[in-house]
C-alpha cells in the first residue's frame, strides 16, 4: 500500500505532487547486459530513477518512503539517485502511475516501460524473439543508444542460426 501523504522536512508529498515531480525529473530506463547464465545470453534490467543534487536528497528519501521500495545512493560527485530495480518494487511504481497517470510525454515512455515490465513478468525476455521485442520497445524510450548495439548482436545471432 502506498502512503497517501508524507511529511518530510516540512514538505508534503501527495500523489499529485509525485506525478508532477516525476513528469519533470523521473526516468524509466531499460538496460540490457550480457549474462551467459541466462537462456538468451542477455539480462534485461528495467529501472526507475530520479537523480538530484545532494541538497535535495530529502526529496529522494521521501519518494522512497512514498513508494516503499528502492534505494537512495550517491550517483555522481554531488548527486544522489533514488533507484528502483527489483520487479516487485517496479510493479508498485507502475501500479501507482497506472492509477495516477503522468501528464507529459513521459507518459508515453512510462506506457512502454510498463509494457516491457509486463513482458518480463510473463517470461518473454527468456527467448530471443521476446528479447528483440523488448529492445525495440526500449529504443523508443528516451535516449538509450546502448540498446542498438545489443539489437544488432541479437539480429546477427538469429541470422547465423
Amino acid at each position: 500500500m502506498l502512503a497517501s501523504s508524507l511529511k518530510v522536512n516540512k514538505m508534503d508529498i501527495s500523489p499529485d505532487w509525485v506525478v508532477g515531480f516525476i513528469d519533470g525529473e523521473g526516468c524509466f530506463l531499460i538496460g540490457i547486459s550480457r549474462n551467459p547464465a541466462t537462456a538468451t545470453g542477455y539480462q534485461v534490467l528495467p529501472e526507475f530513477v530520479v537523480a538530484r543534487h545532494r541538497r535535495d536528497v530529502q526529496v529522494l528519501y521521501a519518494l522512497k518512503r512514498f513508494f516503499r521500495c528502492g534505494v537512495v545512493r550517491p550517483d555522481h560527485s554531488d548527486r544522489y539517485a533514488y533507484r528502483v530495480r527489483d520487479l516487485q518494487g517496479l510493479r508498485k511504481v507502475c501500479d501507482f502511475f497506472l492509477k495516477h497517470p503522468l501528464k507529459t510525454k513521459k507518459r508515453i515512455d512510462f506506457k512502454r516501460f510498463h509494457r516491457i515490465l509486463t513482458m518480463i513478468e510473463q517470461g518473454k525476455h527468456m527467448s530471443l524473439d521476446g528479447l528483440l521485442e523488448i529492445i525495440k520497445i526500449g529504443l523508443s524510450i528516451g535516449n538509450q543508444p546502448h540498446l542498438k548495439q545489443v539489437l544488432l548482436e541479437i539480429q546477427q545471432r538469429l541470422r547465423a542460426g
